[in-house]
């Protein structure tokens, strides 16, 4: 079994033409022997995006804290604390925080998919 808290993990910090002020962490990946799915938290700092993008996994996310907006299907749909989002593969998505405040969301991939 693995305990910890998430920020005991180091994030990962993507800030570039296609994702701006992301910090994400794999905090059950393949070194804690998870087989079977990822989770990942990204934190997106406010003004900060993801990049719109499709990949052929499904994901599944938990909005932690924050406000936000996912791109889906050509419209921008408002994300707040407590919403959860079903991804199905070959979908264009994408996240962007449209708060002041840092948007966290949980992500589990399954473990084909890379862990970040």
């Amino acid at each position: 079994m693995t305990m910890r808290g998430y920020r005991a993990v180091t994030p990962t910090n993507f800030n570039n033409e296609t994702m701006k002020g992301v910090a994400a962490r794999v905090v059950i990946g393949s070194g804690d022997g998870a087989q079977n799915f990822f989770m990942r938290i990204f934190e997106i700092a406010p003004g900060g995006y993801t990049p719109r993008h499709v990949h052929d996994w499904e994901h599944e996310m938990f909005i932690h804290s924050g406000n936000g907006e996912c791109y889906h299907d050509g419209q921008w749909h408002p994300l707040k604390p407590g919403d959860v989002v079903f991804m199905p593969a070959l979908e264009e998505h994408q996240l962007r925080n449209t708060g002041n405040e840092v948007f966290v969301l949980v992500c589990l991939v399954p473990s084909k998919a890379p862990e970040l």
